[in-house]
């Protein structure tokens, strides 16, 4: 099986915040998670590209639970956690990172987590720049 993929920064998010850095824009609030179950065919997990604007096949958006700036300064840990009965008996190996325009910022596949009916699951993205 494919190797986890380390999270994708989009596109659509670099255009942002380059025009926000040139004072040509505001920069849009993370405020959700999106989940999916469209990136793992049989046992290859698909990368996620900076290109992609959508899961490959999104079930659900949620508000997220907690954004936490990091010791460093320079990321946040992005937490969502899914009910008992949210998405219970689905696969899901796609998440994604939405800001207040709607548009996808980040996106993270991997391999299958099969949510059941009697637990929750916390889904966490770390938003950090790369050394």
């Amino acid at each position: 099986m494919s190797v986890a993929t380390e999270a994708v920064v989009t596109n659509t998010a670099k255009t942002k915040m380059v025009k926000a850095r040139a004072g040509l824009a505001s920069l849009p609030a993370i405020v959700g998670m999106a989940f999916g179950d469209g990136a793992v065919t049989g046992s290859t997990i698909r990368t996620p590209l900076a290109t992609d604007t959508a899961l490959q096949h999104q079930l659900l958006r949620q508000v997220i639970d907690s954004a936490t700036l990091q010791q460093d300064n320079i990321s946040v840990l992005y937490a969502c956690t899914l009910a008992k009965a949210t998405l219970a008996g689905e696969n899901i190996n796609e998440i994604a990172l939405y800001d207040s325009d709607g548009d996808l910022v980040c996106i993270k596949s991997f391999s299958n987590k099969g949510k059941d009916s009697d637990m929750e699951m916390e889904f966490s993205i770390l938003d950090k720049f790369s050394e």
